[in-house]
C-alpha cells in the first residue's frame, strides 16, 4: 500500500477553492462538482507523489489541474509527511497571491 501525505489548506486556499466550486456550480448546474473531481483527484496523485510537480519557486510547487485553468501551489513537508496547499489560483487574479507563506 502507497504512504500517503496529508493535505493541508492555507486558509486563503481553502477560501480560494470554495469560492470557485460555487462559481462553476453557479454559472452551470453540475460544474461545480466537476471542479470539485477534478481537484480532488490531482490532490490524490499530490499525497501520493509529492515530489511529482516541479519546483517553480523556492520549494513552492505547481500543479495543473487538465480541465480548468487553476493551479494548485504548494509546499512538501516531508518530516510531517504533509502538503501544505498554499494556493488554488487562477490565472487571472493578481500574480501576487500566487506564492504565499504558509501558516
Amino acid at each position: 500500500m502507497e504512504s500517503k501525505f496529508a493535505i493541508l489548506f492555507h486558509p486563503e486556499a481553502e477560501k480560494e477553492y470554495l469560492d470557485s466550486v460555487k462559481w462553476y456550480e453557479d454559472a452551470l448546474l453540475g460544474l461545480g462538482e466537476e471542479f470539485v473531481e477534478e481537484i480532488e483527484g490531482l490532490l490524490d496523485q499530490i499525497s501520493i507523489n509529492p515530489f511529482l510537480f516541479p519546483v517553480k519557486k523556492l520549494k513552492l510547487r505547481e500543479a495543473f489541474v487538465k480541465k480548468f485553468p487553476f493551479v494548485l501551489v504548494y509546499e512538501v513537508k516531508q518530516a510531517q509527511l504533509a502538503i501544505n496547499i498554499l494556493a488554488v489560483y487562477h490565472p487571472s487574479r493578481n500574480p501576487r497571491k500566487k506564492f504565499r507563506k504558509s501558516t
